[in-house]
C-alpha cells in the first residue's frame, strides 16, 4: 500500500504558479505536465535508505502526496515537499509592496512569485551550472544525463538526482564524453569532490547569515557560477535583494514589455525595479514571466 501525507496550504500560494515559476519543472528528477495539477519527484538517498520517488497532487486546496516507501518517511517527504513549494517562505510583504502595482498586481492576485527549487542546494547549484551559456535544449541534455548515469532508482525506477558521493567518483572525462557537460566537466568533477569530502557544504547557505553582497561572493568562488548564475541560486536562497540575473532572454523580455522592443542599457532595467526594494529580483522575474500564464489566473489554481 502506498504512503500518503496531506499538507495544508498557505491562503495565497498557487500550486500552478509554483511549479511553473521556472524551467525547474522540465529537468529530472521532476515532472510535471501543465494540464493537470500534479507533480511528481525524486528525493535522494538519506540515511542508508533508497531514494523516494513522490507523486503531488492539488486536492481541494490540499497538497496530497503518495509514495511507495516505509510510512517512517512521512516526515521527510513531508518537510522536503515543504521546502520545494516553498510553503513556508513569508511573501506577505512581497504581496502588500505589488498589491496595487499596474505591472505586478497580477502575482498578488495569482498567489505567485514562490519559486519552484531542488530538495537541497547542492541539486540548485549544479543544474544552475547547467544552465551558463548554453541553450535549453542542452541543459535539459545535461541533467538528464547526470540523473540517467548516476542516480540511484527509487522503488518504482524514476531516479534521484545524483548524490555528491556518486559525482566524485567518476573523472572529469567522464563529464566530457557520457554527460556533454562541456567546459563544466573540470567544475562538475572538482565541486562534487569539494562537497562529498566536506570542504564545502552548499546547505550552509540557506541559514548564512552574511549580507547578501558577502553570500553572493562565496557563491561566485564556486567555479563555474558567475554573475549570472550567482544572482539565480541567490533566487533560490530567498535572497531577492541582489543582482537581478540578466541575460539575454530576460532582457528582451523587458525590452518588449516596456521599453517598445528596443534594446537599451542594463542601468534602466536596474531603476525600472529599484521600487521594490529587498524583493526586487524576485519583481523582475514575476514581471517577466506574466505572459508564461493564461489572463485568468486565481489562487485556487
Amino acid at each position: 500500500m502506498p504512503s500518503e501525507v496531506t499538507i495544508s496550504l498557505p491562503p495565497n500560494f498557487s500550486f500552478r504558479h509554483t511549479v511553473g515559476s521556472h524551467g525547474w519543472y522540465d529537468l529530472p528528477p521532476f515532472e510535471y505536465s501543465p494540464s493537470r495539477p500534479e507533480m511528481t519527484y525524486v528525493f535522494m538517498p538519506a540515511a542508508g535508505r533508497p531514494p523516494v520517488s513522490v507523486s503531488v497532487k492539488l486536492v481541494r486546496r490540499r497538497l496530497v502526496v503518495t509514495y511507495s516507501a516505509d510510512p517512517a518517511e512521512n516526515g521527510r517527504v513531508a518537510k522536503g515537499i515543504r521546502h520545494i513549494l516553498r510553503l513556508d517562505e513569508p511573501l506577505d510583504e512581497f504581496y502588500r509592496l505589488i498589491s496595487s502595482d499596474p505591472q505586478l498586481g497580477w502575482a498578488s492576485t495569482a498567489g505567485a512569485g514562490r519559486l519552484l527549487r531542488s530538495e537541497n542546494v547542492w541539486e540548485d547549484l549544479v543544474k544552475t551550472i547547467c544552465t551558463t551559456n548554453c541553450s535549453w535544449a542542452l541543459t535539459k541534455k545535461m541533467v538528464s544525463n547526470l540523473v540517467q548515469k548516476l542516480g540511484e532508482p527509487a522503488a518504482d525506477g524514476r531516479k534521484a538526482f545524483p548524490t555528491p558521493r556518486a559525482m566524485a567518483d567518476v573523472e572529469a572525462d567522464f563529464y566530457r564524453n557520457e554527460i556533454r557537460a562541456g567546459y563544466r566537466s573540470p567544475y562538475l568533477a572538482e565541486l562534487a569532490q569539494a562537497v562529498s569530502s566536506g570542504q564545502l557544504d552548499p546547505e550552509t547557505w540557506l541559514t548564512s547569515e552574511l549580507p547578501t553582497a558577502e553570500l553572493r561572493k562565496q557563491l561566485k568562488k564556486v567555479k563555474g557560477v558567475g554573475d549570472y548564475a550567482a544572482d539565480n541560486l541567490l533566487k533560490l536562497l530567498g535572497r531577492y535583494d541582489g543582482g537581478l540575473a540578466l541575460d539575454s532572454w530576460v532582457r528582451s523580455q523587458f525590452y518588449k514589455k516596456h521599453n517598445r522592443g528596443k534594446a537599451c542599457e542594463d542601468k534602466k532595467v536596474i531603476r525600472f525595479y529599484e521600487k521594490f526594494g529587498r524583493w526586487r529580483a524576485l519583481a523582475v522575474w514575476c514581471d517577466i514571466t506574466e505572459h508564461w500564464f493564461n489572463q485568468d489566473v486565481s489562487r485556487s489554481a
